[in-house]
């Protein structure tokens, strides 16, 4: 996907949140910028326990103890986000 954004000229700064974990509050606000419930951004959701009915800042909470959980990638732009599957919400998000 990084290729992808550089040949149509747009700098990525790609985040390992395996190596650089993400807080829950950073989790929050991409949650936020997506509008997406937090559970929706999850996957193996239901082998951690989490369904629909989870509170939404239980969910965050698991995302942030458990990186595996979080959907990817996330494409961040302002104040706007996408969980990139497939990659056209990406570039739609960028206006590609």
């Amino acid at each position: 996907m990084a290729t992808l954004f550089r040949e149509n000229g747009i700098e990525v700064q790609k985040v390992n949140y395996f190596n650089e974990p993400f807080t829950a509050e950073k989790i929050a606000d991409l949650v936020k910028k997506t509008g997406l419930r937090p559970i929706k951004m999850t996957r193996g959701a239901a082998a951690a326990g989490l369904t629909d009915e989870t509170p939404d800042t239980d969910v965050i909470k698991a995302m942030a103890a458990d990186p595996n959980l979080i959907q990817r990638p996330i494409v961040e732009v302002g104040d706007k986000a996408v969980v990139a599957r497939p990659i056209e919400a990406a570039l739609e998000l960028l206006g590609i």
